[in-house]
C-alpha cells in the first residue's frame, strides 16, 4: 500500500507543478518574461534546494520523457510547415542546420576546452550540446510580441530549428561514443554513421507521413480519435527509426511535413490538439530540468558557463550565420536578426543528459554548462527578441490578423471544409455580398435566424457567416473578416479601386501621397510583391501616411486589384481628383482614366 500512496503523491506533485507553471505564465506574460523560463524556475524552486525540497536525479526518466516530448514538438513543427514556404529558404536553412551547427560547435568547443580545462573532444561535446536552437520557444515569443516575420526569414528560421536538432543529436552521440572508445573510432566510421542515420531517418519519416495520411483518409474513426492516432503514429515513427539505427527526430519532423502538406480528414482538430500537446511537452521538459538541477553544484562552473553563453550569443552564432548565409543574398539586418534568434532550450537540456546516462567522465560539467546556457539565452535573447525584430525591420508591415474562426470537417470531403466567422466592425466584408470565387457562402446567422446567402444579402455587423473553402486557402479568407480599424471601408465614397498594373507614382500624385522614389515606377502589383515577398494575401495593406492600399483581388499571388482607403480620424478632408489642377490631371497616363473612381449618383 505504501508504494500506491507514493505513486499517488507523485501524480499530485506533478499535476500541482503543472498548474503552478500555467498560472505563473499569466504573470510572466504581463511583464514580458519568456514563459519557458517560468516553467524552468518552477521546477528549480520545487527542487531539493528550493522551497519544495523534492529530490529528483533520475536522468533516465528525463531522457525518456524528453525524447518523446521532443519528437512531438518536432512533428508539430513539421505539421505546420508548408512546402510553399521552402521557396528561397531551403538552401539557407540547410546550410545553417548543417554547416552552421558544425561551426557553432567547433567555436564553442574551443572556448569550452580552454575555460574548463577539457580535452578537445570533450570541448566539442560541450559545443555540440549547445549548438541547436529551440523552434518552439522562438516562434511563441514572436507570436506573443505580435510580430510576423517576412516569409523568407521566418521559413529559414523554422526549417533551421526543425532540422538542426537531429544534426546536434548526431554530433553529441558520436562524440560520446568517441570519448568512451578513447579515440579508437575512426573519422570515416563516424561520417558513415551520420549518413546512415540521416538516410534511415529520411526514409522512415517520409514513408511514415504518407502512411498516416492514408490511414486518416481510409479508416473511419470515432470522432476525437484522429488526433490521438496522429500523436501515437508520430511517436511510433520516432521510436522505430531510433531502434533500427536512424535519426528518430529527423523522421518525426519529416513525417510532420508530409502530413501537413497532404489533404487529410480532421486536420483542424489535429492541429488544435497539437497546439495544446506541444505546450504540455514544453512544460514537462522544463519543469523536469528545473527539478534535476542542484544550484550548489553549478557554482564551480558559473564563470566558465557564463563566458561560454555570451561567446555563443555574441560571437559563435553570428559568425556561423554570416558565413552560412553569405551566398544567399540576405540583407545585413536579416542576418543580424537570424543571429540573435539562436535561442537555446529543451534540446540542449535533453542532450546534456546523454553523457550522464552513458557514464562519460565529467558528465556534471556538461549538464551544468547546458543549464546556464539555456537560462542566459532565455533571458538575454528571449526577453529582447520582439524589440530587436522591430528595430531591425525584419517583420512584415502587415502582420496576419487575429480572427475568430470555426472549422468543421465535412465527411468524405478533403478539398473543402466549412469555416465560420463572426462579422465584426471594420472588417472588409461588412456591407458586401461578394467574396473570392473559391469561397462559397453556405448560410448566414442573423438575429438568431438562419438565412441563405441570397436572403441575407449584404453582410452586417453581428452576423455569423459560414463558407466552404479549400483548407490551404482558409488563412487568406481570415483577412476579409479581421477588423481594419481607423480606415474607411470600401462602401464609402473615399475608397478608390485601382487595377494592379497602375503605376504607384501616378496614384501618389493623384492624392498628394509620399512614395519612396525607387517605388514610383513600380505597378501596384509589383509593390505588393516586393513588400510581401511574392506572396501577397487578400487584405494585405501598405500605408502611405493618411492612406493605405489594400489588396482586394489576387490571382496566382499577383494583386490584380487594390483599393485606396483614407483614415477616419484624419483632420484633413479626403482628397478628391476634382480638387487637383488640370496640369496634374493631364500629366497622368491616358490609360489611367479607366481606373479612376466615378462620382456616385
Amino acid at each position: 500500500m505504501g508504494s500506491i500512496g507514493y505513486a499517488n503523491a507523485v501524480i499530485l506533485v506533478g499535476a500541482a507543478l503543472g498548474v503552478l507553471g500555467v498560472f505563473s505564465s499569466l504573470i510572466a506574460s504581463r511583464v514580458g518574461a519568456p514563459l519557458l523560463l517560468v516553467f524552468l524556475l518552477v521546477g528549480l524552486l520545487a527542487g531539493e534546494e528550493g522551497p519544495g525540497g523534492i529530490q529528483f536525479d533520475d536522468f533516465y526518466a528525463t531522457y525518456v520523457v524528453g525524447s518523446a516530448a521532443l519528437a512531438v514538438v518536432l512533428f508539430d513543427g513539421g505539421l505546420r510547415t508548408r512546402l510553399a514556404a521552402f521557396r528561397g529558404a531551403f538552401y539557407p536553412a540547410a546550410s545553417l542546420a548543417t554547416a552552421g551547427v558544425l561551426i557553432t560547435a567547433v567555436l564553442v568547443g574551443i572556448v569550452a576546452a580552454l575555460l574548463l580545462k577539457l580535452s578537445w573532444v570533450e570541448g566539442l561535446l560541450v559545443g555540440s550540446i549547445a549548438a541547436s536552437t529551440d523552434a518552439a520557444a522562438v516562434f511563441f515569443l514572436l507570436r506573443a510580441g505580435g510580430q510576423q516575420l517576412k516569409r523568407r526569414v521566418a521559413a529559414t528560421l523554422e526549417m533551421e530549428s526543425g532540422t538542426n536538432d537531429p544534426v546536434a543529436v548526431f554530433l553529441t552521440i558520436l562524440l560520446v561514443q568517441l570519448i568512451l572508445s578513447s579515440g579508437q573510432t575512426s573519422v570515416l566510421l563516424i561520417f558513415l554513421a551520420v549518413l546512415r542515420e540521416a538516410a534511415l531517418g529520411g526514409l522512415v519519416g517520409v514513408a511514415g507521413g504518407f502512411a498516416i495520411s492514408l490511414a486518416l483518409n481510409r479508416i473511419s474513426l470515432p470522432s476525437g480519435l484522429h488526433p490521438l492516432l496522429v500523436v501515437a503514429s508520430a511517436l511510433f515513427i520516432y521510436a522505430l527509426t531510433a531502434v533500427i539505427g536512424g535519426s528518430g527526430f529527423l523522421a518525426a519532423y519529416l513525417a510532420g511535413i508530409v502530413l501537413g502538406n497532404r489533404p487529410v480528414r480532421a486536420f483542424a482538430s489535429i492541429t488544435a490538439f497539437h497546439d495544446t500537446l506541444t505546450w504540455l511537452c514544453q512544460i514537462v521538459m522544463f519543469i523536469m530540468l528545473g527539478l534535476l538541477v542542484t544550484p550548489s553544484k553549478l557554482v564551480p562552473f558559473l564563470f566558465a558557463a557564463f563566458a561560454i553563453s555570451f561567446f555563443l550569443i555574441f560571437i559563435a552564432r553570428p559568425v556561423a550565420v554570416w558565413l552560412c548565409l553569405m551566398p544567399f543574398g540576405f540583407r545585413p539586418a536579416e542576418k543580424v536578426f537570424i543571429s540573435w534568434v539562436g535561442l537555446r532550450g529543451a534540446v540542449s537540456i535533453f542532450l546534456a543528459a546523454i553523457p550522464t546516462l552513458s557514464g562519460v567522465p565529467n558528465a556534471e560539467i556538461y549538464f551544468s554548462v547546458a543549464f546556464v546556457v539555456v537560462v542566459v539565452s532565455l533571458i538575454v535573447q528571449g526577453w529582447s527578441l520582439t524589440s530587436v525584430g522591430r528595430t531591425l525591420g525584419v517583420a512584415l508591415e502587415d502582420p496576419a490578423p487575429t480572427v475568430k474562426r470555426i472549422e468543421i470537417d465535412l465527411p468524405g470531403q478533403l478539398d473543402e471544409e466549412l469555416v465560420g466567422y463572426p462579422i465584426v466592425e471594420g472588417s472588409p466584408v461588412v456591407g458586401h455580398g461578394t467574396w473570392p470565387a473559391w469561397a462559397k457562402p453556405v448560410l448566414i446567422v442573423r438575429n438568431e435566424a438562419i438565412l441563405s446567402p441570397q436572403d441575407a444579402g449584404a453582410l452586417q455587423v453581428g452576423d455569423y457567416g459560414y463558407f466552404l473553402a479549400p483548407p490551404q486557402r482558409v488563412e487568406r479568407l481570415d483577412r476579409l473578416f479581421a477588423p481594419h480599424e481607423g480606415y474607411l471601408d470600401e462602401v464609402t465614397s473615399a475608397a478608390f479601386p485601382f487595377k494592379g498594373d497602375v503605376r504607384v507614382g501616378a496614384v501618389a500624385d493623384m492624392y498628394d501621397l509620399y512614395v519612396q522614389p525607387e517605388e514610383r515606377e513600380m505597378t501596384i502589383a509589383e509593390l505588393f510583391a516586393q513588400r510581401f515577398e511574392d506572396a501577397p494575401q487578400l487584405g494585405n495593406r501598405i500605408d502611405f501616411g493618411p492612406a493605405r492600399l489594400v489588396a482586394r483581388e489576387i490571382d496566382e499571388d499577383r494583386v490584380t486589384e487594390a483599393r485606396l482607403d483614407f483614415a477616419r480620424d484624419s483632420n484633413e478632408s479626403v482628397p478628391s481628383i476634382r480638387s487637383h489642377s488640370i496640369r496634374k490631371l493631364l500629366g497622368y497616363p491616358r490609360h489611367l482614366s479607366r481606373y479612376m473612381p466615378r462620382k456616385k449618383k
